[in-house]
């Protein structure tokens, strides 16, 4: 069962995915009804979620799920990667690379190879309080209240 992605309730469990490039608007008119329609027949052992997916800041793929009516099953998370692998193929973009971390820079989402950011850090392009896209972000709740957040506040803390 679809849930429009600004419904969902704090709690709703998230997955998010990091595009290696930004969508064209173009793009995000045809990927909106194929995440919407991937959320209405998502899925556990023939029982429909109350799901959601989402496009954010141009880059961001989100999954939502309400675990408190259905939880996802271990099939059902593995149908969403193969979906996610598909819009890859579809639209010639990597949602797996975990190399590149997403700031929140003057108004746009840059990306920084993880090998360049002590350097960064160092010439402080980078500060405790640049705001950092954490893809760690586990429920709706924490995405609507700290996303993105502070590096300082993040896993990212350890750099400064």
């Amino acid at each position: 069962m679809y849930i429009p992605f600004d419904e969902l309730p704090p709690h709703a469990r998230l997955w998010i995915y990091q595009a290696s490039r930004p969508f064209t608007e173009a793009e995000q008119t045809e990927i909106k009804p194929i995440l919407q329609r991937f959320a209405t027949e998502w899925s556990s052992h023939g029982k429909g979620l109350q799901a959601s997916a989402s496009l954010l800041h141009d880059r961001f793929l989100v999954l939502a799920n309400n675990e408190t009516a259905t939880a996802a099953s271990g099939c059902s998370i593995d149908a969403s990667v193969r979906f996610v692998r598909e819009l890859e193929e579809q639209f010639g973009v990597s949602f797996f690379d975990r190399s590149q971390l997403a700031f929140f820079n003057q108004g746009e989402v840059e990306t920084v190879p993880m090998g360049e950011l002590k350097s960064k850090v160092a010439a402080g392009d980078i500060s405790k309080d640049t705001l950092y896209f954490d893809t760690l972000v586990n429920n709706y709740g924490e995405l609507q209240q700290a996303w993105p957040k502070p590096a300082g506040n993040s896993w990212l803390s350890r750099y400064f």
